[in-house]
């Protein structure tokens, strides 16, 4: 079992519902050890007009690997209604992002972890923040091999509470 971080957006039709459930669906291949409070933001590098997000971060275990937990959150986001329209960053009924998993370093075409933007973004460092130490606590997770820019982030993030 490998620890995961996981970023869940929503900016269409009942983003709350949306999100809760995800986060239930994700229970069946994640082991959801804790979710943070839901955040209102403003949308990101979207198009003109988008609506705002409701954004969430879990954090849990899992037995897949990264691949293939992506392939699971790519599915469930479909499951879910989520249309890729080819329009980058457009309104979404559910966005799921893979920020870490455990010390994995990767660069594939199809993912990168950790996340290559999420230290630079405060709709998932803000979430992350309420749930960090239920990953730094983890022992199978050495916060310092595949996260310590992110870690720096999320700590300037707490210092400014």
């Amino acid at each position: 079992m490998v620890t995961v971080v996981i970023a869940l957006g929503s900016n269409l039709g009942d983003r709350r519902y949306h999100l809760l459930r995800a986060i239930h669906e994700l229970r069946f291949v994640v082991r959801v050890v804790r979710v943070s409070s839901i955040h209102e933001t403003a949308p990101v590098d979207a198009p003109e007009g988008s609506p705002p997000f409701l954004n969430t971060v879990l954090t849990g275990y899992t037995s897949l690997e990264p691949l293939a937990l992506l392939d699971e959150l790519l599915a469930l986001e479909q499951r879910l209604g989520r249309v890729r329209r080819g329009t980058r960053n457009g309104p979404r009924v559910i966005d799921l992002d893979l920020i870490l998993h455990g010390a994995t370093r990767m660069r594939t075409r199809r993912l990168t972890l950790p996340h290559p933007r999420a230290h630079e973004r405060e709709f998932v460092l803000v979430p992350l923040r309420e749930v960090w130490s239920a990953v730094t606590a983890v022992t199978a997770f050495p916060p310092a091999a595949a996260a310590a820019a992110l870690c720096v982030r999320v700590s300037r993030t707490q210092s400014k509470r």
